[in-house]
C-alpha cells in the first residue's frame, strides 16, 4: 500500500505545471501585435531585446511589495516598452496591449507532457494537491478548468485571492490554512528560486525545484532540497509508486 513521505504537494503554476518555453516562439506573440499597433518598424532582436528589458524592469520594480497585482505589472511591462522603442504609449493602448497578453495565454498554454498523470497518480496515493500561483484571477480562474486540472486539484489560489504574492510569507499561511496541513508535511514546488523556494523554505516546507531541459541551473537563494527537470520525478521524491511497477 501507497505511502506518501508528505501530505501535500503545492505547486506554482506558469514555469511549473506548463511551460513557458513554447509561448516564446508561437508567431502569435501578442507583443508583436502590440507593436503593429504602435505603427513602428523595427530590426530583428531589437524588439525582443526592448520586452525583456521593459518587463525585468517592471518586475524588478514590483517584486518587492508583498502583495500587487500583475495587470499592474504587464501594463508596466508595456509602457516602458513603448517609451525604449521611442513610442508614446497612451491608456487605450496599454489596456488592449495587457488585455491581447492575457488571452494569448489562454488560447496558447499547454501543460507539460507528463503533468496530469503526474498530478494523478499523486492524488490517487492519498496528497491534497493545490495550485499557489503569481497570478490574478483572471488568468488562473478560466485557465484551471480549461485544461483539467480541476479535475485533479483539490484547491488552486491565486496571489489576487490571497491578497499576498510569493515570496511573502501571507500566501504559503493562506494555502496551509486552506490545504489543512502543516508545512513540514508539504513538497513545493515551483521554477523561481527567489519566489517559490525562498519562500517555501522560509516556512519550512521541503521544495523542488524544476527546469525546462537545457536551461542552465538557477543559481541564486536558497538551495532547493530537490532539482528536477520532468513533473514525473516527483513520484518518486514523494515516495509513490509509478502506475504499473511493483
Amino acid at each position: 500500500m501507497t505511502n506518501p513521505r508528505f501530505q501535500a504537494a503545492f505547486f506554482d503554476f506558469g514555469g511549473t505545471l506548463f511551460s513557458y518555453q513554447p509561448l516564446a516562439t508561437n508567431s502569435a506573440s501578442p507583443v508583436r501585435a502590440s507593436i503593429r499597433e504602435l505603427g513602428l518598424e523595427l530590426g530583428p532582436g531589437e524588439a525582443g531585446r526592448a520586452w525583456w528589458k521593459a518587463s525585468d524592469e517592471a518586475f524588478r520594480e514590483y517584486s518587492p511589495r508583498p502583495y500587487y497585482l500583475h495587470r499592474d505589472v504587464f501594463r508596466e511591462s508595456f509602457a516602458r516598452f513603448a517609451e525604449k522603442v521611442g513610442a508614446t504609449p497612451n491608456d487605450a493602448w496599454l489596456d488592449a496591449s495587457v488585455e491581447r497578453q492575457r488571452v494569448f495565454l489562454l488560447e496558447h498554454f499547454e501543460l507539460r507532457h507528463d503533468c496530469l498523470e503526474t498530478l494523478q497518480q499523486l492524488r490517487a496515493a492519498g496528497l491534497s494537491l493545490s495550485i499557489v500561483s503569481n497570478i490574478d484571477d483572471d488568468y488562473l480562474d478560466p485557465m484551471v478548468p480549461a485544461c483539467g486540472l480541476d479535475a485533479v486539484l483539490h484547491h488552486w489560489s491565486s496571489s489576487e485571492e490571497a491578497q499576498s504574492c510569493k515570496p511573502d510569507a501571507r500566501f504559503f499561511e493562506y494555502s496551509l490554512e486552506k490545504a489543512g496541513v502543516e508545512a513540514k508535511n508539504v513538497l513545493f514546488v515551483g521554477d523561481s528560486p527567489e519566489h517559490d523556494i525562498a519562500g517555501a523554505t522560509a516556512l519550512g516546507m521541503t521544495t523542488a525545484l524544476i527546469r525546462d531541459a537545457g536551461s542552465p541551473a538557477a543559481e541564486g537563494g536558497p538551495e532547493p532540497d530537490h532539482r528536477i527537470s520532468e513533473l514525473s520525478e516527483l513520484l518518486a521524491i514523494m515516495g509513490v509508486p509509478e502506475t504499473g511497477s511493483a
